[in-house]
This record gives structure tokens, C-alpha cells and sequence, in this order.
């Protein structure tokens, strides 16, 4: 008599018991839409599993982040040590099979970032957990931000007339290397972040094995948060403090103006409220050429002090530049990137965005030099008015010569899960 079948993750039938492991390359070819199916149904039951569970670790940080709320964590929450961004395709799904996916993520999201023990598995079943973080999972500060690009609305799903007023597929800038680049765009974008590099890629093996039919990762880059040094703002790898200046979005009435989108107002479909735009580039920084520059002639590209971040007419990080004080640009020159980026003048007011950026070290490129740079993060109620708006000034600035952005793409930041009966994207499919 054939042993009863059990089925496998993503789907793939396997007799209990039997010698011979699932074939590897059947396996990534991924799964039907009713593979993908039934992990919903796994994946709810383990984070009803979890949420039963007695209080769970926190881990090694100590942080556990919220899931429920108005607007999605991992936008305003103080960044992570570590992150991956992970852009995706839909494939294979009709309207139905696209929910469903959004019903996957949210479970899995939800139970992965509560922690608390991983469910038992009897020993003739493939596992529930990878185990990579032992038989608890640590909340660790965990966040996992979705986004979708403007690829999802195009004729697979209906959805034409929903997509955001502002989502369209990330140009080409005059100074940007994208000729040839697989790291553009996406129909879904996953920014995971975290308190530790090996919650981040639980978090993502997790996501990628419950949606494996669904969903297929086209590019990925990871990121760090440096530690401030000595104090104030964390470096970029040019060795300059980097995000300095973003506006306060603990104040509701910045927030609301700056980083929030508002459904009904400037065009934007009803659903979208409580949601943002999100950019993501990849900026390769060309340290090799950089560290060749006089001291002198960096600090005047950037427009700041490299030992302490002070702009160069101040002294401290904090100080804001007086350009209305130097009219001619001799203390802080005129094309300096901080002064392009942010003019500080009434008509630029509206422009601030929101940087969570990460550093990224990639090893070497084929002639031998360092692949390193800057995930460029920010977020914003307008990506047309605010980041395009800045980043056209800086076209031809001198950094220029020292940067070169090779991808990237534009997302919406989906409004946040309220409660436990909500999902990503209810609004939006309703």
C-alpha cells in the first residue's frame, strides 16, 4: 500500500516517509495558484499559533515593532541595523489568486514580526520554520514595509483605475548608468528591516517560501545602518554624516503634509489614504576616485564639515545653513549638494522628503574595485513634487563625478493593517 502524500512547502506533493528528497529543479519552478493557496491556510495557522503562545522573546534588541496601525511600520519608525530590499513579480494569478496573496503576506508579516515560538512539526513532515533563529522567533525590531510599483496596474487585474495619481515607472535621471541594469522596478516591493542581518533574511526565506506560485524575487540588495562615529548621524561611505536634515514626522501636522497621501485630494483614488511613495536607488559610490579628492574640495562638494557634520558656515551637525547670509556662495557654494538638494527657501518648502537610506557593500566588480555605495530610501506624499523636484536640481552637481546610480524604481507604500481582520491591500481590492 502507497504512504499517505504530504505536501511539501510551495506545494510540491512528497510520500511520507520516502528516501528521495524533492527535486530541486521542479521545486524552483515554483508551485500552482492552489499551492499558494494552501499556504495561506499554513500561514494563518501559524500565527494563530503564535499569537496564542505565551509572551514572546523579544530577542536580542530588545524592540518589538507594531504590525497594526494606520500606516505601515518601517517608514517613520527609527531605522534598523540591517535591511533588504526585495522587488518582485506577480506571476500566474488571477484578481482572486492576487488577494489571496496579500492575505499571505499579511500573515506572515503579522506572525513573523510578534515572534514567540515556532509550531511543532511531526518528523515525517518537512518543517515550519527554517530554524535559523532557533525554536523561537525574536520580534528583533523586525519590520516588513510593502509596496507596489506601477506594474501592478497595468491589464492583469483590473486595476487601472486605482492606481495612484502619482505611481509611475521610475525615469531615467540625466546622471544615472541604468543602461543594461536588472535592478529596476517591480510589481511589489518588500523593504524588510531589522535589529540583526539574520532576522532580515529569516523574515525574507519565510515570505519567499509561503508565496513560492505567487510571487518571484527579480532583484535584491541588502543594506546597513552604520553606528554614529563618534556621535550625531550615521556615515555614508563617502565618510560624510548623511541624512541630516529630514524633517520632523513625529509632528502629526508634518507628517500629514510631508509623508502621508491623502485619498480624494490632488487626484488620488479614495483607498490610498494613509499610504506613501516610496524611491529606492542604487547609488554606487566611486571610493577609489573619492579618496584621491583634497579634504578641501570634498567638504565643498558636499557642503558640509567631514569630522563633524556641520554645514560650512556652522559648527554643529544641527546648525541649519544661512544661505539668505551668503548670497554669492562663498562660504557654502552654490552647487553644493546640500545646498541644490534643499534650497531652504519658501518656494522649496514642499519639497522635503523623508531619507531612510542604507549603506551596501557588494564585494568587487569585474576589474577589481570596490562595489559599495548608498541604498537611497526616502518616502513622500508626492514623489513628482518632492524627489523629482530635488533630484532635477542636482543634475550635473559636482558629486556627480563620484556617484553612479545603476537602479532602483518608484513604489506605493500601501496604508497600514488596522487589526486582526484587516489585510494589505483590502482598500484597494475591495
Amino acid at each position: 500500500m502507497n504512504a499517505p502524500h504530504t505536501p511539501a512547502p510551495g506545494g510540491c506533493p512528497m510520500a511520507a516517509g520516502q528516501a528521495e528528497p524533492l527535486r530541486r529543479r521542479s521545486f524552483l519552478r515554483g508551485a500552482t495558484l492552489g499551492a499558494t493557496v494552501g499556504a495561506a491556510v499554513g500561514a494563518g495557522a501559524l500565527a494563530g499559533a503564535v499569537t496564542a503562545a505565551a509572551e514572546p522573546g523579544l530577542g536580542p534588541s530588545g524592540r518589538r515593532i507594531p504590525f497594526h496601525g494606520p500606516h505601515q511600520a518601517g517608514i517613520t519608525t527609527p531605522q534598523q541595523v540591517a535591511a533588504s530590499f526585495v522587488a518582485f513579480t506577480v506571476i500566474g494569478l488571477d484578481r482572486r489568486g492576487l488577494l489571496g496573496l496579500f492575505q499571505t503576506l499579511t500573515d506572515r508579516i503579522r506572525a513573523l514580526t510578534a515572534g514567540g515560538p515556532v509550531p511543532a512539526t511531526d518528523l515525517a513532515s518537512p518543517p515550519s520554520d527554517s530554524a535559523t533563529l532557533g525554536p523561537v522567533l525574536p520580534a528583533d525590531g523586525l519590520t516588513v514595509t510593502v509596496g507596489v510599483g506601477a506594474s501592478l496596474f497595468d491589464g492583469r487585474y483590473g486595476l487601472a483605475a486605482r492606481k495612484p495619481a502619482k505611481l509611475v515607472p521610475m525615469p531615467v535621471f540625466p546622471d544615472d548608468d541604468l543602461v543594461g541594469s536588472r535592478e529596476l522596478h517591480g510589481d511589489i516591493m518588500l523593504q524588510i528591516c531589522a535589529d540583526s542581518r539574520d532576522t532580515v533574511m529569516h523574515a525574507l526565506r519565510d515570505i519567499t517560501r509561503h508565496t513560492r506560485g505567487a510571487m518571484q524575487a527579480s532583484w535584491k540588495i541588502d543594506g546597513f545602518h552604520a553606528a554614529p562615529r563618534p556621535s550625531g548621524t550615521p556615515r555614508n561611505q563617502l565618510g560624510f554624516k548623511d541624512g541630516i536634515a529630514n524633517p520632523d514626522v513625529g509632528d502629526g501636522s508634518v507628517a500629514d503634509a510631508v509623508l502621508w497621501t491623502h485619498g480624494g485630494s490632488s487626484g488620488e483614488p479614495a483607498w490610498v489614504e494613509g499610504g506613501s511613495y516610496q524611491v529606492v536607488r542604487i547609488i554606487r559610490m566611486l571610493v577609489e576616485f573619492w579618496d584621491r579628492v583634497s579634504l578641501h574640495e570634498q567638504e565643498n562638494m558636499i557642503g558640509r564639515r567631514r569630522d563633524s557634520g556641520a554645514p560650512l558656515d556652522g559648527t554643529r551637525e544641527s546648525d541649519p545653513p544661512d544661505y539668505h547670509a551668503d548670497p554669492l556662495g562663498l562660504l557654502t557654494p552654490m552647487n553644493a549638494h546640500i545646498r541644490l538638494a534643499n534650497p531652504r527657501t519658501q518656494a522649496t518648502a514642499n519639497q522635503q522628503i523623508l531619507r531612510r537610506a542604507y549603506n551596501y557593500e557588494r564585494g568587487l566588480d569585474l576589474d577589481g574595485n570596490l562595489d559599495v555605495g548608498l541604498v537611497f530610501c526616502c518616502y513622500q506624499q508626492d514623489v513628482a513634487r518632492q524627489f523629482q523636484a530635488v533630484q532635477h536640481r542636482l543634475a550635473g552637481e559636482p558629486l556627480v563625478d563620484y556617484i553612479s546610480p545603476t537602479g532602483g524604481g518608484y513604489f506605493f507604500a500601501l496604508p497600514g493593517v488596522t487589526g486582526p481582520d484587516d489585510h494589505l491591500g483590502s482598500a484597494l481590492l475591495a
